[in-house]
């Protein structure tokens, strides 16, 4: 079609809108309108289907429940375009600039193409948004189930109860975007960049996360069952409720882990809550024997009669947890902050370890709280036989009948009237 031919059908199309005599709905399914200048329209309801818009100028464009099923937007300029409830299924916009553009409850899913031959089967079409500048899109309550958004620019993108189940999100920037309640079930998160997002709510079971950044966001909620968090940097982010109950993500993570305990790592997953903001949780008497925790924050949790033996919490910040009558043997506490923390009638002995057999192999896993911070800590009564307490900090620290047979204290910081006060020698 010729510009002009273009421009006729545009026109008797803006008639159809306003119900004008003569006017016309927009049917241009089909033909090639590549490099055509569309821009600031009322395109609405317009018939759009297979036609091929490669970098064509849509620049704020009204393309509101448009029928674009399989057509080709590669290259085109969207800014601000407005396509809520369109149809773009199969679509392909690939290194398209969609920013600030609308989507609402727009259709990305797969298209099944028939072909005219009755033997042939249906040839499914992937909608495709790769490498396309989508920043500050609104896309709430859209469907891109299965969609190719991998490598694309979402910041601040609004997601929001969007499906995006199977979708192939590798390497996208969705930081500061809200996917509050979204579904990313099954989703390819690899090498994504999800940062200080909000995600309350969101559906994560079964996604991939290899060198994933998700740090500094709002899990509260999430559900991360068979997810393997290990490919997953949660600095900061937040998976406690503000009242410090269990959520459903945490949730997940502690029955994988329950799992495979009982299964001696047969079954289930390890829990790798590696740098996650726990402040606050209560976690009294739950099993996360053997669990990453290295650098997690647990100012003031609550983990009474907690088991943690042999866990890693290196570096963690556990200023003010409660602690008391929790099994800690064979912990690993080397470097973490432990200021206030409650270890009253704690455990924190020498683990012997056994083979798969359970048969003893002779060798021993002490606790270790080498340059651990116990400033002020109340241990009182607590087992620390055999620990290496080397360059640990216990200022101020109540040691009123505390085990410290064997112990290492090469280095470390005691007050002497205290340390009277503990067990120091077999009896």
């Amino acid at each position: 079609m010729t510009p002009e031919q273009v421009l006729e059908v545009i026109a008797k199309h803006e008639g159809w809108l306003q119900r004008k005599s003569g006017g016309e709905r927009a049917d241009l399914s089909g033909f090639d309108l590549s490099g055509f200048q569309l821009s600031r329209l009322n395109l609405q309801s317009v018939r759009l289907s297979g036609t091929n818009l490669s970098g064509s100028l849509l620049t704020a464009t009204d393309l509101s429940y448009a029928d674009m099923f399989c057509a080709n937007l590669d290259g085109a300029e969207l800014r601000d375009s407005i396509m809520t409830r369109a149809d773009l299924r199969g679509a392909s916009i690939r290194n398209a600039n969609l920013a600030g553009a609308v989507l609402k409850e727009a259709d990305l899913r797969g298209g099944a193409f028939v072909s005219d031959n009755p033997g042939a089967s249906p040839m499914h079409i992937r909608s495709n948004l790769s490498q396309s500048e989508m920043d500050e899109v609104e896309m709430d309550n859209a469907n891109l189930s299965g969609t190719d958004l991998s490598r694309s620019s979402m910041v601040g993108a609004n997601l929001e109860n969007t499906l995006l189940c199977g979708a192939n999100l590798a390497g996208v920037n969705l930081e500061g975007a809200n996917l509050k309640g979204a579904d990313l079930s099954g989703a390819n998160l690899t090498d994504a960049r999800i940062i200080g997002a909000e995600m309350v709510g969101a559906n994560m079971t079964g996604v991939t996360l290899r060198n994933t950044k998700l740090l500094r966001s709002n899990l509260q909620g999430v559900s991360l069952l068979n997810v393997d968090l290990s490919g997953a940097d949660l600095s900061g982010s937040n998976l406690v409720s503000p009242d410090g109950d269990v959520t459903r993500g945490i949730r997940s993570v502690l029955t994988e882990h329950e799992v495979w305990i009982r299964e001696q790592g047969r079954g289930g997953k390890r829990a790798q809550l590696a740098k996650v903001d726990l402040s606050n949780i209560d976690l009294t008497e739950v099993n996360l024997s053997g669990a990453d925790l290295r650098e997690a924050v647990l100012v003031e949790a609550t983990l009474r009669r907690i088991e943690l033996v042999m866990s890693d919490l290196s570096g963690a910040n556990l200023t003010r947890a409660d602690l008391r009558d929790a099994v800690l043997d064979g912990v690993v506490f080397s470097g973490a902050d432990l200021t206030g923390a409650r270890l009253n009638g704690a455990e924190l002995a020498v683990v012997e370890l056994r083979d798969a057999q359970g048969t003893p192999t002779g060798r021993t896993w002490r606790a270790d709280l080498f340059g651990a911070i116990l400033r002020d800590a109340d241990l009182s009564g607590a087992n620390l036989k055999g620990a290496n307490l080397g360059n640990a900090d216990l200022t101020g620290a109540k040691l009123r009948g505390t085990i410290l047979t064997d112990c290492d204290l090469t280095g470390a910081q005691t007050d002497a009237a205290e340390l009277k006060r503990a067990i120091t020698s077999a009896t």
